[in-house]
């Protein structure tokens, strides 16, 4: 009787991963490029806005461009969140999230505040700046990227999109089917 329970339990929790996002778009906030561009992201199911001051261990509350004020469960012990350039109060924040039980789950959370900057490699010198520019710092580069955007919770820069596998200070580490590429912040 319990593992019939159990299993019971195990499917009601995947069918509301599944079946409960929130795909409603959020409104253009005038800041295409960055975080928008027109007729591309009808789809995106990312929420964006500012860290707010209730921000805590756990918890994430986010200012949105909707106006509204969004609060996260952030569950970093069991690896169901992932945060990628930190949480600081004031920080512009792209996040993904799913309801589970009620609760709104912060999934994936990329700090757009974290992300500006000089970026360098072996091939690539590159700035990412507000407004969704890239400005390439290589004169001999053959394919400079030259715009980003956060769609679903990936980064687009161009028209080739990765995952973010890490965000910090000093290193960026964004992954697509051609392989995992290495930036080192330029001071």
């Amino acid at each position: 009787m319990k593992t019939m329970r159990l299993i019971a339990a195990m499917m009601f929790a995947a069918c509301m991963m599944t079946g409960c996002k929130d795909n409603k778009p959020a409104p253009d906030t005038g800041q295409q490029g960055m975080t928008k561009d027109a007729g591309y992201n009808d789809n995106d199911t990312t929420t964006y806005g500012i860290c707010g001051e209730g921000t805590a261990m756990h918890t994430l509350e986010l200012k949105g461009d909707d106006g509204n004020i969004h609060t996260y469960i952030i569950n970093l012990d069991d690896s169901t969140s992932m945060v990628l350039g930190g949480l600081l109060n004031g920080d512009r924040l792209a996040v993904i999230s799913d309801v589970i039980w009620g609760d709104s789950i912060a999934t994936k959370v990329i700090n757009l505040t974290t992300l500006l900057g000089k970026w360098t490699s072996i091939d690539k010198n590159f700035e990412i700046k507000e407004g969704g520019v890239i400005q390439s710092n290589m004169e001999a580069e053959s394919n400079p990227w030259t715009t980003w955007k956060i769609f679903n919770g990936q980064l687009v820069l161009n028209k080739d999109t990765f995952d973010i596998m890490e965000l910090g200070a000093d290193s960026l580490f964004i992954e697509n089917k051609n392989g995992i590429f290495g930036y080192k912040r330029q001071k």
